[in-house]
């Protein structure tokens, strides 16, 4: 038997198609014109004015951000979801991560939502989230308070596999400077203390200690600073080093290794060390299993079937990690070019400008907007959300309040509130 609710979501399909040529034209217009982190303004400019012109109540500049925005409709402030919005791209590649498409879907969920649901079954938002490939701007909004009156946080991301949900590990990067003491390698070479050389076997340390990290957990690290030249013993030497690993926790106990690392070989060699966290950190991805099965079914309805991720494979991080400590969340990804192709790549950067590409992103709005349309609808559904989060979240050691309507776990790097 159809429900209330159904015949609101036979609407969606309606509103998706009629603006399928304008969001078509909003996602070319983004790919033509790549704009990286922070320095969004054009797309945002682009995002906001068409908001604002569907009258939604748009708010620029959001957690001290230029280019991040949020866009609000609605007469009651809950229930309330979330579209999440990314639109940076990749220096020197463009949108070879499809993030015009994120935008495009994100932006005609939202349309398409509004326009089926009455304006007091609650708030349909449209979070413009800006730097994802580098500086965290989800990261920012979150620690911000802007995820905290949201009752579930959606978004979708063109890949090459179609998987039901994201397995994005944690991440951040960490800076170690070793000093030492400059000297003549050849006329007084007792009197240097080879900051390089601390440097290098911290590598070396850290490559020992690499094998035997779990699945999911690796340390990267690059020199930034090795020295002025080969006749100077350097009394410098900085590397920069990428950590990830499967959980937040993880990610925090190898902070830990690196440090207890540096500060050995700093004893061993004489050097001062000093370790300093150089971006934000990403937390990992936690799917909410009961609003991403929903979303599999209405992406099903357009033609197009998702399945879980394949067990040990892990596409990266992303700063929806922190999003989806807060609240629950999705992150499905939908293939636009096949298995044997990858993100980050020109071929890539071309297939978001393609036919597949236009395909997958109306399906994903289609498919976003009716899953909004239950949160908003079904406060069971709501209810099952929340309390799946609520469990996993005590599982992972988070902290559980209570706000408004419902129960929301709060984080912050560094601790919880």
């Amino acid at each position: 038997m159809t429900d209330a609710v159904d015949e609101v979501l036979a609407r969606v399909r309606g509103e998706v198609a009629a603006r399928a040529d304008r969001l078509w034209d909003m996602a070319r217009m983004l790919h033509s014109d790549p704009e990286y982190a922070f320095e969004e303004h054009r797309a945002a400019a682009l995002l906001c004015g068409e908001l604002e012109w569907a009258g939604f109540k748009v708010q620029r500049d959001v957690a001290g951000l230029p280019t991040a925005f949020t866009a609000r409709s609605g007469t009651r402030p809950r229930p309330a979801v979330a579209l999440m919005l990314e639109y940076d791209a990749l220096p020197g590649l463009g949108h070879a991560c499809g993030h015009n498409l994120i935008a495009a879907a994100g932006l005609g969920a939202a349309l398409a939502a509004r326009a089926v649901l009455d304006r007091d079954a609650g708030t349909v938002w449209a979070i413009g989230t800006p730097a994802e490939e580098g500086g965290g701007g989800k990261v920012a909004e979150t620690d911000a308070g802007v995820f905290d009156d949201i009752d579930a946080a959606l978004m979708f991301h063109p890949g090459v596999h179609s998987w039901q949900w994201a397995p994005l590990t944690a991440q951040a990067q960490y800076r170690v400077g070793f000093h030492g003491r400059s000297a003549h390698p050849t006329g007084n070479p007792t009197e240097g203390i080879d900051a390089l050389a601390a440097l290098i076997q911290l590598f070396n340390t850290l490559a020992v200690i690499g094998r035997r990290l779990p699945e999911g957990s690796h340390v990267q690290g690059i020199v930034t600073d090795g020295g002025r030249a080969t006749n100077i013993v350097p009394e410098y030497a900085e590397g920069l080093f990428g950590l990830r690993a499967v959980t937040t926790a993880a990610l925090e106990d190898l902070a830990g290794e690196l440090l207890t690392c540096a500060q050995g070989v700093a004893r061993a060699t004489g050097t001062t060390v000093t370790v300093e966290r150089a971006t934000p950190r990403y937390e990992h991805f936690r799917n909410s299993t009961v609003l991403s099965a929903r979303f599999a079914r209405h992406l099903a309805a357009a033609g197009i079937s998702v399945t879980p991720p394949e067990p040990g494979v892990y596409l990266g991080s992303s700063d929806v990690g922190n999003v989806s400590g807060r609240v629950p969340a999705i992150h499905p990804f939908v293939a636009i070019m096949e298995e044997d192709g990858s993100d980050h790549t020109l071929e890539f950067a071309v297939a978001a400008g393609s036919e597949r590409g236009r395909q997958v992103m109306l399906a994903a709005a289609e498919a976003l907007a009716c899953t909004a349309v239950e949160v908003l609808l079904r406060p069971e559904l709501r209810d099952e959300a929340w309390e799946h989060h609520d469990r996993a979240s005590v599982r992972s050691g988070d902290t559980v309040s209570r706000r408004g309507q419902s129960t929301v776990v709060s984080r912050r790097a560094g601790g919880t509130r």
